[in-house]
């Protein structure tokens, strides 16, 4: 399975940007997936998930300001982030949840500039 992230990129305390995710097979229709960051120096870390089931979490940093989703006609998996703040700093990943390790993407740069 490969994820390739997308949508990434610069943008200034406030504003919004929105992650997609997709896996070369269908798998969040079974599986829940989530999105991971790891910040510079840190450790990479669950952000949000979703289930099949629509149960979804979040960090307390992201509570509010993040929606997670999936697209069930394209199995592709978004994260809708916004009120940004340079500690949102990192690059994000997808993957399942648990992570399956020989699964990591690229992953998808966001920087948010204050």
């Amino acid at each position: 399975v490969q994820f390739t992230e997308s949508g990434g990129g610069l943008v200034q305390a406030g504003g919004s940007l929105r992650l997609s995710c997709e896996a070369s097979i269908s798998l969040f229709i079974a599986n829940t997936g989530g999105w991971y960051r790891q910040a510079p120096g840190e450790p990479r870390r669950l952000v949000a998930s979703i289930s099949p089931g629509g149960l979804i979490k979040y960090v307390d940093s992201a509570e509010g300001r993040f929606t997670i989703s999936v697209n069930d006609e394209t199995d592709t998996m978004y994260l809708q982030m916004s009120r940004l703040t340079a500690e949102d700093t990192a690059i994000y990943y997808c993957n399942t949840v648990p992570a399956t390790t020989s699964w990591w993407g690229q992953g998808t740069q966001v920087t948010v500039s204050s």
